[in-house]
């Protein structure tokens, strides 16, 4: 792959408790910055139940039309946890002891400890590629372009540094903020015409309240810093035209 290459992913939270409220979902903004930092751009996020054929059928779309898709929850030792079976069905394999796994885990807890609910954590599809996990042992596991990973957020975000190597990027997406004391509606039209101008520049535009201030931040990102900073030129001029104070957040 090249570096000009765009490169994109998809990322599926997979968990009842995030649909019900009871659990909040940090791991699409854990995720979405580190696959940023190595050049791959999130297209979109996904949240679905613990349901067999939701996440096969799911899958089954995401896979075909990303490079790379990761899912986070659903490979615990529950009953619930039925992702790994889940993605067997996606690729037609056997669901298995993966027997690295099974060492792994049998050194990690004493004697006595790895009982049938966490030998539940070993079984994935066949031949799948473990992501180890510095955390708390039971490891993660890929197949083709899918990347199977807990939903714990601290176990989750340790188990990032060794998957850098697995994934090709293209260029890290660069990104600038401005923030302005003003309301989207005053500058609405003017931002229009900045990205008519700047088509390979994502210009987003985001209202705050901070400390008592309310305004808006607006948000540019590009590959390349060249690109942000005409962009940022523009916008500069047109809220110095319009006496629009930048404020510091």
């Amino acid at each position: 792959m090249t570096k000009s290459t765009k490169v994109n992913a998809a990322i599926l939270i997979i968990g009842n408790e995030i649909l019900s409220g009871r659990t909040q979902d940090t791991n699409t903004s854990t995720l979405a910055l580190w696959l940023n930092s190595i050049g791959v751009k999130v297209n979109e996020v996904r949240v679905i139940p613990d349901v067999e054929n939701i996440i096969v059928n799911t899958l089954n779309v995401l896979r075909k039309t990303n490079n790379y898709v990761f899912t986070t929850g659903g490979i615990g030792p529950t009953h619930d946890d039925i992702t790994a079976e889940s993605v067997s069905k996606v690729f037609g394999l056997k669901y298995e002891i993966h027997e690295e796994a099974y060492k792994i885990l049998e050194a990690y807890y004493k004697p006595g400890e790895f009982n049938e609910g966490r030998q539940k954590m070993v079984r994935m599809p066949q031949n799948a590629e473990l992501i180890l996990n510095p955390t708390s042992g039971a490891p993660g596991f890929s197949v083709e372009n899918v990347f199977c990973l807990p939903g714990v957020p601290s176990i989750l975000k340790s188990m990032l540094g060794g998957l850098k190597n697995r994934i090709v990027g293209g260029e890290p997406i660069l990104s600038y903020t401005i923030s302005l004391k003003t309301v989207e509606s005053e500058i609405a039209n003017s931002l229009t015409k900045v990205q008519d101008q700047n088509k390979d520049v994502e210009i987003g535009s985001y209202p705050f309240f901070h400390a008592g201030k309310l305004g808006v931040s607006i948000v540019l990102r590009s590959e390349k810093q060249s690109k942000i900073d005409t962009c940022n030129s523009q916008i500069l001029e047109f809220i110095k035209e319009k006496k629009i104070e930048v404020v510091d957040r």
